[in-house]
């Protein structure tokens, strides 16, 4: 069992060897404090799955030492496992206000708002958990409201930036000052546990108000209607967005659920101040084509989202040829094809589109090197930990923080325990971490039986028997024979007919009563039936039924 003694230990449950689920866990003087506790979505890997939460199992064997959980912002691979799992850590949760609101939100959807502490933390304040003292500290992001947060403790200081990115023109929200960062720093930062995500990009993430121009250029050249899909948190797009529409003259339509939150949210919090009306489908199709602006859901290709049942005429906003949609986000890797999937149905439509690759309609939320080469300096820290990134995107951070003057640096991995005090950084051990899915209602090992087996099915089908056995061990009647998924196509009918006569054979030549035996004598058959006729390896359910 491990736990802290007298030093400051960092360990990773998510978020390191990979872009998402994060969670990280700081250990003191037998206490835990963990920062954030997010989810990523499922690919092609979990069948039938949407989301993927980590696995706490660490953390649930010692959630008497776990104080509290702080959360950086709101994104969903940093709050998103939250109504899932905290309730059963049983310990407080700490937020700025716009962060606090979004959760809140999603504890009251799964009816356990009552359940969970939840504690806002006012902007640049300050909790006490244990022997953590936390300063929350604004940083720009794609979202408001991100704060890295400064973790002070007996044995030094943590920098654990977040998400963050830096912005002279943020639209919305304001970040620390290089002041107020070199203030830290000349205090002494032990380490900096940093964002990796953007460490191969050579040139600065650029400012929110940059794309503004642009933006505004799209939408004034475009003669017809005018789809833009962003992310939905971005809030300071949405606002800049909403000034495009009044400076074009066209109407706001904002299409999509998550949009409609973070507006309303937003707008709670203070935000959203010169926002123009926004207009519902029914009178955006009503209007002039060149007067309406719609914001949609969907950039990442989406299949549910707004913009794919656009593009595949399912949607109550309806385009046409000459119509234009500007994609103001990043091609997340992996979803190229899901992305390619709406673009090809836009295209047959003789739709414009506009992507980054066309114009300055979007910038990243990740600090590109100039941006990471500053916060070292600012910061001067001693050690540096990169995590959100995949093992390249942290190896090379390393390497980038000693060629910028960062005397120690570390790459770890989900479930190394690494001493960052005193004499640091060294891994000591390594604990078991893992993934959970959300499976409808139900949470389950991201690789245990159900998942297998539906991989199994995906892969290679099923074949379902039915028979009946007298009380003698004789067939009563013909066989029942279902396959599913299977590729027989057009012979089915022969196939089926093979199928039942190799089940007959095999009832015919079982000598015997032990029917758990006759069950499985008889799905071997079939199997083989059906290697024969596909070369694959189905799944053979036999359903015996004695009379």
């Amino acid at each position: 069992m491990t736990t802290p003694g007298k030093e400051l230990l960092f360990l990773a449950l998510g978020g390191s060897d990979e872009i998402g689920m994060n969670v990280n866990l700081y250990g003191c003087q037998g206490k835990w404090l963990m920062v954030d506790l997010g989810l990523t979505f499922a690919g092609g890997d979990y069948p039938g799955v949407d989301l993927v939460l980590p696995d706490l199992s660490f953390i649930e064997e010692r959630r008497d030492d776990l104080l509290g959980i702080l959360l950086t912002h709101g994104h969903e691979d940093h709050i998103g496992a939250v109504p899932y799992l905290a309730a059963d850590l049983g310990v407080p949760l700490y937020a700025t206000d716009f962060t606090a609101r979004l959760i809140r939100g999603k504890l009251e959807e799964e009816g356990i708002a009552d359940k969970v502490k939840l504690h806002i933390v006012p902007d640049r304040g300050q909790v006490q958990v244990g022997p953590f003292n936390c300063r929350y500290v604004p940083l720009a992001h794609s979202i408001p409201d991100m704060s890295a947060i400064l973790i002070d403790t007996p044995y030094g200081r943590v920098f654990h930036t977040g998400d963050w990115k830096l912005d002279d023109d943020p639209v919305i929200g304001e970040g620390a000052t290089p002041e107020e960062l070199t203030a830290i720093g000349d205090e002494g930062v032990l380490a900096l546990v940093c964002d990796s995500t953007n460490v191969f990009n050579p040139k600065a993430s650029g400012s929110e108000g940059g794309v503004r121009d642009d933006l505004l250029r799209c939408v004034k050249a475009a003669r017809g209607r005018v789809v833009v899909t962003s992310f939905a948190s971005n809030a300071a797009r949405l606002q800049t967005l909403g000034d495009v529409a009044v400076k074009t003259g066209r109407k706001l339509c904002v299409a999509g659920r998550s949009l409609d939150r973070f507006l309303t949210v937003g707008k709670a919090c203070g935000m959203f101040k010169k926002f123009p009306d926004v207009i519902d489908f029914d009178t955006a199709m009503s209007l002039p084509r060149r007067d309406v602006l719609v914001v949609a859901t969907g950039g990442q290709g989406e299949d549910r989202a707004a913009l794919a049942r656009i593009a595949a005429e399912n949607h109550q906003i309806k385009l046409e040829e000459g119509d234009t949609v500007i994609f103001s986000s990043r091609q997340i890797p992996g979803n190229e094809k899901a992305i390619g999937v709406v673009q090809n149905n836009l295209a047959r439509k003789n739709v414009i589109m506009v992507t980054e690759k066309q114009a300055h309609v979007h910038v990243s939320g990740h600090p590109g090197r100039p941006e990471l080469a500053a916060m070292y300096g600012w910061l001067r820290p001693e050690i540096l930990l990169p995590v959100h990134g995949e093992r390249r995107h942290m190896a090379e951070q390393a390497r980038f923080g000693i060629e910028q003057g960062v005397k120690r640096t570390l790459v770890q991995s989900n479930g190394d325990v690494v001493r960052l005090a005193p004499k640091g950084p060294v891994k000591i051990g390594n604990e078991a971490t893992g993934r959970l899915v959300l499976d409808g209602d139900v949470i389950l090992p991201a690789n245990g039986t159900t998942i297998a087996e539906r991989r199994r099915l995906a892969l290679y089908g099923t074949v379902q028997v039915a028979i009946a056995i007298d009380a003698d061990g004789c067939l009563h009647g013909v066989p029942s024979i279902k396959p599913m998924g299977v590729p027989v196509e057009e012979d089915r009918d022969d196939f089926i007919e093979e199928a039942i006569t190799v089940v007959e054979n095999a009832v015919d030549k079982y000598d015997g009563l032990d029917m758990e035996k006759l069950r499985e004598s008889v799905r071997l058959a079939v199997r083989r039936c059906a290697v024969a006729w596909t070369g694959k390896k189905p799944i053979v359910d036999v359903a015996l039924i004695t009379i």
